[in-house]
């Protein structure tokens, strides 16, 4: 089992200052809104099995995601948007929510996966975050099972497209069901495969 080492973490906590760690689910995809979340753990916090959400099978981010919320001191979870994404784009539309998130986080450090933010707190930008930080897999999980839980819903409304499969992303059976069944609102227009169907 992949655990984070917790460097950053561990260097904070040593110093009593808090940390949060903040990730964002559903940058890719086709269709549906996207999820960022934020999370602060008391200092010294362990779990060996918080790790980056996409590495965890689906039984597990579920129970994960009760317990990291019992667990922590504070967390967010913020939804974006189709219309926000279109507007302002996909890395726009995540900066500002993980902006935000750590703008509203009573902390002293921000840990990011891979997305620097200019504010006046100490900021992280880490690379592969969330299989570095505690912090930042509580939060991908927390974002990943909010986003998962709302894709199941839209799956139920918007039938055909497999969304409880494939969760939006640019599948094959998505692709060919946006070709078959057409462009929905719930799809995002400013995304090539979309934008092209939609004949815009």
């Amino acid at each position: 089992m992949k655990v984070c080492s917790n460097k950053y973490e561990k260097e904070a906590w040593a110093s009593l200052k808090s940390v949060v760690g903040i990730d964002e689910a559903g940058r890719g995809p086709l269709a549906g809104p996207l999820f960022v979340a934020g999370v602060i753990f008391p200092i010294g916090y362990m779990n060996e099995e918080i790790y980056d959400s996409k590495a965890i099978s689906e039984k597990k981010r579920e129970r994960l995601f009760q317990q990291i919320q019992q667990d922590a001191n504070w967390f967010k979870i913020v939804e974006v948007p189709i219309e926000v994404i279109d507007e302002k784009n996909i890395y726009q539309a995540t900066k500002d929510a993980m902006l935000e998130i750590a703008q509203m986080a009573t902390c002293d450090i921000v840990l990011t996966d891979a997305m620097p933010l200019d504010m006046t707190k100490e900021v992280h930008s880490l690379i592969k975050g969330d299989q570095k930080s505690i912090s930042i897999a509580a939060a991908s999980i927390l974002a990943k099972v909010s986003r998962d839980h709302v894709m199941l819903a839209l799956d139920q409304k918007f039938q055909g497209y497999g969304l409880a499969g494939n969760k939006g992303y640019p599948t094959k059976e998505h692709l060919n069901a946006l070709k078959t069944l057409g462009v929905t609102e719930i799809h995002r227009r400013s995304y090539g495969p979309v934008k092209k169907i939609a004949g815009e």
